[in-house]
């Protein structure tokens, strides 16, 4: 009886030891498409800040103002 009962308890901690292994393996997965779309949306926005600081920076120069009024 009591060697039954280890081997049923042996196979239940093994089977819950692979059930959550994988289960880890897909939160990993889950995270790190997560991080790597996070880094494209942070590498898109820096672009935009860069194409916007440029045009402020061509509305303020102030051979661009001149060029404005002067016409």
């Amino acid at each position: 009886m009591t060697r039954r009962f280890c081997f049923v308890f042996a196979v239940l901690c093994i089977t819950f030891v692979l059930i959550f292994t994988v289960y880890l393996r897909s939160a990993n997965s889950r995270i790190f498409y997560k991080l790597c779309a996070a880094n494209s949306e942070k590498s898109r926005l820096k672009q935009q800040l860069a194409a916007r600081q440029l045009q402020v920076e061509n509305l303020i120069n102030p051979s661009a103002i001149s060029k404005r009024l002067g016409n």
